[in-house]
């Protein structure tokens, strides 16, 4: 890093998955709230057919409002392309287009990769990056990619002794063209035994995209059928009877242990049937209860299976966790997501802001994290 220049960040965001816009809503906010007195920023745009592109970073454009959903399309900076490429002094980022790009604007510190499902959260852009010698913010290539997998995240939560709830895979030769009637019988029985409703995801997926509420068989099958729009396995879960409650987490400084925020409660619009795409990112009154409104007791519960399941999957940087407090005074835990939401709407950002660190602050701390760690090792 050169002594005479600020800290160098690339952000990059968008990607290739169906969670293209809320990775651009999460750099808005980045790019809104990081210090530019501290940090030089270069945004950086993967296009949704893969083309990595210098951006101008608009925040504006950048918002998931007014009923348009944001793209890195919307503000590439024209004929300025990106490619990641290692050294013998270390990696950086190579920016081919008109000579007024400065030649030096790839060497960059650390890499930001706010995306948001396959081909940015699942370990692939970590693995790019680790290869070409470019350190970066958040979770490493296993737990990116077990993180992803919400299948064997959950063998990971048991095999570390989490409590979890209810599940049944699908898997392609279970529903696929080729699955067999008894195959199929076998699994819907095995469904069966979860009650109703259940809800039907992706195994690799996001942001509630493909993910549906089913009360009956004939619902049941057509989630499935749209599960598998998105990813060839599906996870179905028993439907808890409680509430869910989401804790944000962070990798401990200097190798201390995982610190986890202030739970909080996710208040679902009332006009939304569950937390789907629109209740999350689109409607006017869904809101999130910092703290959440459970017992004192609950609350630590929450937040020490927060940081258990940021440790099952070997996670670093940053996670939010989500859990379910059940009727009967249970905490069970749900799900890791190990690049979380940043947009205004996202649990992490609100949860982290309300146990005392506002967004440029957390910024700093997610930064610096990434900066200690050792070239080459993670």
């Amino acid at each position: 890093m050169g002594a005479q220049r600020k800290i160098r960040v690339a952000v990059v965001f968008g990607g290739r998955s169906v969670e293209h816009a809320v990775s651009c809503a999460s750099a808005g906010l980045f790019l809104g709230a990081i210090d530019r007195d501290k940090y030089d920023v270069v945004p950086i745009g993967i296009a949704r057919d893969g083309r990595w592109v210098l951006t101008s970073g608009d925040v504006s454009r950048l918002a998931l409002s007014g009923g348009e959903l944001p793209s890195v399309e919307a503000v590439a900076t024209p004929g300025v392309s990106v490619t990641p490429q290692a050294g013998p002094g270390g990696g950086s980022l190579v920016f081919s287009g008109p000579a007024a790009v400065p030649p030096d604007l790839g060497e960059v510190d650390v890499v930001l990769p706010l995306l948001h499902g396959t081909f940015g959260e699942d370990g692939t852009i970590q693995g790019l990056l680790e290869m070409a010698g470019v350190k970066y913010a958040g979770a490493g290539v296993f737990a990116s990619a077990a993180g992803m997998d919400k299948e064997y995240m959950k063998l990971l939560f048991a095999a570390r002794g989490l409590p979890i709830g209810p599940y049944v895979v699908v898997r392609d030769r279970d529903w696929g063209p080729a699955a067999s009637e008894a195959e199929r019988k076998s699994v819907l029985d095995e469904i069966g035994e979860l009650g109703w409703p259940v809800f039907v995801k992706p195994a690799r997926g996001g942001s509630s995209i493909g993910t549906s509420r089913a009360a009956d068989l004939d619902e049941l099958e057509a989630a499935i059928d749209e599960a598998r729009r998105y990813d060839r396995k599906v996870l179905v879960e028993a439907a808890i009877d409680g509430v869910e409650v989401e804790c944000a987490v962070l990798e401990g400084i200097d190798g201390g242990p995982a610190e986890a925020s202030v739970p909080g409660q996710v208040m679902v619009d009332p006009d939304s049937t569950w937390y789907d795409f629109e209740a999350k990112y689109l409607a006017a009154n869904t809101r999130m209860e910092i703290p959440a409104p459970i017992p004192g007791p609950a609350l630590e519960q929450v937040r020490a299976l927060s940081c258990a399941a940021f440790d099952a999957i070997s996670c670093e940087g940053l996670a939010r966790v989500d859990c379910f407090y059940t009727s009967d005074g249970d905490v069970l835990v749900n799900e890791i997501n190990t690049m979380p939401g940043m947009t205004p709407m996202s649990g992490f950002p609100m949860m982290w802001a309300a146990s005392g660190l506002p967004a440029p602050a957390l910024i700093d701390r997610i930064i610096a994290t990434a900066l200690a760690k050792r070239d080459g090792l993670r």
